[in-house]
């Protein structure tokens, strides 16, 4: 049975239910360590509107509608291509026993969109200004024994000071992530470090024999009084050993914060290695010998972008492929997604054969970083700075705090390679590139390690707002939209390659519509902007654009644009409002459209098969074209149980001409032990009725 040390106490059922809905700190913490935490999954009230009274003891709720966490107020509108903007409250009671002496209570938001203002017991402890980062607030002075009120207002409504000012996404408001109490000595771990566990991990020196291990610990002291402890970092491995301890006395002043640094070495250190090995340390830090504890990851690597090259991992090419990944959102549920799905949306990319993705256009769930560092998947992660910026000291501000807490939050996770700090913004003034430079400062001041990125759409390649970041990340769609025609993706960059041979650069989005609910082939031409996007489109605009980009090492980075259909009120096209249909799978996740399968003939090791123009499964010509992307060398074709011809497969495709008899036709192909299989129907039509039609 858990114990919970310190001050709070919360009903039997209250912590029964927490326990069983896995909401326990995934953190390990020692018998021996003093941090509690305790997720506030169920049992909060909810409304849709602003009551300026609901902060407040006496307000009454009762008519609210109770929800579990988390929870996105908006979720369910995305269909009609609009939703709701404005402000929801959510309250909740708990309960805690005496305050105890030299202890203290924080909550924690892992989000809240976009604006979030709290208070407890009527008294406002804190407000956060950003809708995809993590945030604490100390509540000890305002709690009182027995019953406690926490009230949050969460308002998602544009505003011209907080980034992002528009994107091609919807902004699902509400507490859409997990909200926890942590119990802390007096003396903790910094618990104001821009919502990071105040503890920077990090690989100084690296050879085969040995590693040279750095760790910041922020040690806070909140007593009156000065504070002497020691500070004990221990590495184990995988399976649990201490490999390495390092320890350190130090002395904090009264109401401050000390950076205690401490340093240590690994012999005979496993690297790691993206998908290769992705071998995972764990640094586990503590004060004293029962007191506060966090424990971070550690991954024992380099990386460096060379402009010819391209990424190297470990002094070795990791050219990183796979797609863009905009929030693991489901329909009816906005972002308001289970860890579980999250680890499902990792799953399919690495099955994919992807080795990196980019986490756009903000601070994604710590979960997602977990994922990518337990499969080895390289990420490019960024903040919210997209289409549009206010040149404000506010808006800037903001911008910055962003960026800093997305280094603190996820800086110990080996997957994440790139900070990205913009996205696609359309002004073509200086203070665009004034912007860029003062982000670029942050990012090296915090941390000089990984490299920066601007992702760039819309004016000269060469454009000083593209000039600033460590490396450039290029958007571009050749061949789908009509503003970007008359060049082929291949070309261009190696037309940018033999200009700016010094500048290291990726293609950080480039995608075409595509909905499985649209069925031709050929497909013809198609218009981006009208409601016709026919599957077998999406699929050749890959094969095209993916292979011309497959022999340029110097490309160090291709991310799809997107790996997920996804809600964005703005668009209305394809075969539904509110949804961007770019994704190489379906937006509630059930159907891997055909162009998914083209990656994964190119990018999975693992034997497969895949017939496609599978949902165009009524034909009205007897004359057809059976194609199947496959990673084997040979296939062989199975037509109404017969078989056919076994052919060489040309550049992970296999075709063959094949005539349909009448009625259902089954389609089989066959490779490697793995075999595909489809059913398509011959029905020829009425014969008054022209074949034009």
């Amino acid at each position: 049975m858990m114990r919970w040390t310190g001050m709070v106490a919360f009903a039997f059922l209250l912590v029964l239910t927490t326990l069983m809905a896995g909401a326990v700190d995934a953190q390990p913490v020692s018998p021996r360590a003093s941090r509690s935490v305790l997720t506030l999954g169920p049992g909060w009230q909810f409304a849709r509107g602003d009551y300026p009274q609901a902060s407040g003891v006496a307000f009454d709720d009762k008519n609210w509608t109770s929800v579990t966490l988390p929870h996105s107020f908006d979720a369910a509108e995305e269909g009609d291509g609009s939703y709701y903007r404005g402000p929801a409250w959510y309250r909740r009671v708990f309960t805690v026993t005496a305050p105890t002496p030299g202890r203290r209570l924080f909550v924690q938001f892992d989000a809240a969109a976009t604006v979030a203002d709290v208070w407890l017991n009527g008294k406002h402890v804190g407000r956060h200004e950003g809708g995809y980062a993590a945030f604490r607030f100390d509540i000890t002075a305002a709690l009182v024994p027995g019953r406690n009120i926490l009230a949050v207002r969460v308002d998602n409504s544009a505003t011209r000071t907080i980034a992002p000012l528009s994107g091609d996404f919807t902004v699902f408001g509400g507490l859409y992530r997990p909200v926890s109490l942590i119990e802390t000595d007096d003396l903790h771990f910094d618990m104001n470090d821009h919502g990071g566990p105040g503890i920077y991990a990090r690989v100084a020196s690296l050879t085969p024999e040995r590693t040279g291990i750095s760790v910041l610990a922020r040690v806070s002291n909140a007593t009156g009084s000065r504070k002497r402890a020691t500070v004990t970092s221990r590495i184990l491995d995988a399976e649990g050993r201490q490999v390495a301890l390092m320890r350190r006395a130090t002395t904090i002043a009264p109401g401050q914060t000390a950076v205690v640094p401490l340093q240590g070495e690994v012999a005979s250190p496993r690297r790691w290695d993206g998908v290769r090995d992705p071998y995972l340390y764990r640094v586990v830090t503590q004060i004293g010998e029962a007191g506060d504890q966090v424990t971070v990851p550690l991954g024992i690597r380099t990386i460096r972008i060379d402009p010819t090259q391209g990424l190297l991992l470990n002094g070795k090419p990791y050219p990183l492929r796979g797609a863009n990944l905009q929030h693991s959102a489901r329909p009816g549920i906005g972002n308001a997604v289970s860890r579980e799905q999250i680890v499902e949306d990792f799953a399919i990319l690495r099955e994919m054969g992807s080795t990196g993705v980019r986490l756009a256009h903000f601070q994604h769930p710590q979960a997602a970083y977990e994922e990518a560092d337990r499969l080895g998947l390289g990420l490019w992660t960024e903040i919210g700075v997209v289409g549009e910026i206010e040149d404000t000291p506010a808006f800037r501000a903001n911008a910055a705090q962003q960026l800093r807490e997305l280094i603190a939050q996820t800086y110990n996770h080996p997957s994440v390679m790139i900070w990205g700090i913009g996205n696609e913004i359309y002004a073509d003034d200086p203070s665009v590139t004034r912007l860029l430079e003062s982000l670029q400062k942050v990012a090296k001041e915090t941390d000089p390690s990984r490299p920066t990125a601007y992702a760039h759409c819309c004016q000269a390649d060469d454009h000083p707002k593209a000039m600033v970041s460590d490396v450039i990340g290029f958007n571009r769609y050749f061949g789908w939209y009509k503003d970007q025609s008359g060049q082929t993706l291949g070309r261009w960059a190696a037309g940018f390659h033999a200009t700016h041979p010094d500048r290291a650069f990726a293609v950080s989005e480039y995608g075409a519509g595509g909905s499985i609910r649209h069925q031709a082939d050929p497909p013809g031409d198609v218009d981006p902007a009208s409601d016709w996007h026919p599957e077998q489109y999406q699929s050749e605009y890959h094969e095209r654009n993916s292979r011309e980009l497959a022999d340029k090492p110097y490309v160090f980075a291709a991310f799809v644009w997107v790996a997920f259909d996804f809600a964005s009120a703005g668009r209305h096209e394809g075969d539904r409002r509110g949804i961007n249909d770019k994704g190489l799978v379906t937006y509630d996740r059930q159907t891997r459209k055909d162009a998914y399968y083209w990656y994964q003939a190119n990018w999975s090791d693992k034997p497969m098969v895949h017939i496609t123009s599978r949902r165009h499964n009524v034909r009205r010509t007897p004359d057809v074209e059976v194609k199947a992307y496959t990673n084997a060398g040979t296939a062989t074709l199975f037509v109404n149980g017969t078989e056919q011809t076994t052919i060489s497969t040309e550049g992970q495709i296999a075709r063959w001409n094949v005539l349909l008899r009448p009625g259902p036709n089954r389609i089989e192909v066959r490779v490697l032990g793995q075999s595909d299989s489809v059913e398509w129907s011959y029905l020829p039509a009425p014969s008054m009725i022209s074949p034009a039609d």
